[in-house]
């Protein structure tokens, strides 16, 4: 393939791509300003490539991945517990009215405080699966803390912690958020069942919290293996039959490394690290945090995985961004 028939193609798979899917966050007006940010025709070339790579999910994928959590994740495990614990029933009356009951008997919530993205969300998946607000609760609506009284759980009735988030990275938001609440739950009750359940979640990052939290299940929509790693040896993005000879994976990393670098060395910075740890630490997230070199974003806000050169948006380095971000800001 040509130079010019891959722009020409190009081009037109980002137009209806806009159209489609996008919802219009990225026109050919913005492509060419976001492309403007990079340094010579190699480099807009091969980010060119990347951007139609993108994997954007709109408000509607949204809100049917909400339904299809709350159906794959968690209604048809219930109904399976249901039936394993009753030899296999086929009453559908009876499993109703079991499911109904252990329904009521759960409580909704968000990974984060109320103005996050998986808190945020939780309104959808009520209103998608028609569920009543009762079964939604804030963290500190868990348990509660009275001077010279033993903590106890609000909701002595409840049975399972339903714990909501829309996207899982590297799993080390969840393993902070669990060593508080969730630690306090199981002590106050062991019996307790706590689930962490997400949208999206990569392969690597579920695991790490599996393995270091005490959720008793943990599972998610759509995972992301290692073939979503922009670039991994098993990328999905490069070395296809319909990957151009002239766009080269070692290229396209080392100048997103290097400009990633620079943007991570601000962050870090602003943070408060320390001078002597920022070099590794922006080395280590150049490519997105916990080195997860995503392609995706959500109608409501790109992950922090994601490449930055799709998403940075800070007073320095001066940055265009075709899939904004809106960063958090802790204190």
């Amino acid at each position: 393939m040509m130079k010019e028939e891959f722009l020409d193609k190009t081009y037109e798979k980002i137009r209806i791509l806009n159209e489609t899917v996008w919802e219009y966050k990225a026109d050919k007006k913005k492509i060419t300003k976001w492309l403007a940010n990079f340094a010579d025709e190699d480099e807009q070339l091969h980010a060119l490539y990347l951007v139609s790579q993108f994997m954007y999910f709109g408000s509607l994928q949204m809100r049917e991945l909400l339904k299809g959590l709350y159906r794959d994740l968690y209604k048809y495990r219930i109904i399976e517990e249901i039936r394993k614990k009753n030899s296999d029933t086929t009453d559908l009356d009876f499993i109703n009215v079991s499911f109904e009951k252990l329904l009521r008997k759960t409580r909704f919530l968000g990974v984060g405080n109320p103005s996050e993205s998986g808190t945020h969300l939780l309104y959808f998946f009520r209103q998608e699966n028609k569920l009543p607000k009762s079964l939604f609760i804030n963290s500190n609506e868990v348990i509660d803390r009275k001077p010279g009284e033993p903590d106890k759980l609000h909701f002595p009735d409840v049975e399972e912690y339903i714990f909501f988030d829309d996207f899982c990275g590297s799993g080390t938001q969840a393993i902070a958020y669990s060593e508080s609440i969730l630690t306090e739950i199981k002590l106050i009750n062991p019996n307790v069942k706590a689930s962490y359940l997400m949208l999206f979640a990569t392969k690597t990052g579920k695991r790490n919290v599996i393995d270091n939290t005490k959720f008793d299940y943990v599972e998610s929509v759509f995972e992301l293996d290692e073939s979503f790693k922009c670039f991994d040896g098993q990328s999905r993005y490069f070395h296809t039959d319909n990957t151009p000879t002239f766009i080269n994976k070692n290229f396209a990393e080392n100048f997103c490394g290097n400009i990633g670098n620079s943007m991570m060395e601000v962050f870090f910075k602003k943070e408060g690290v320390s001078l002597s740890k920022i070099p590794v630490y922006a080395n280590d997230n150049k490519l997105g945090f916990g080195d997860c070199q995503l392609l995706i974003g959500f109608y409501h806000n790109t992950p922090d995985n994601t490449l930055p050169i799709f998403w940075w948006d800070e007073e320095e380095p001066i940055w265009y961004p075709i899939f904004k971000r809106y960063n958090k800001i802790y204190q």
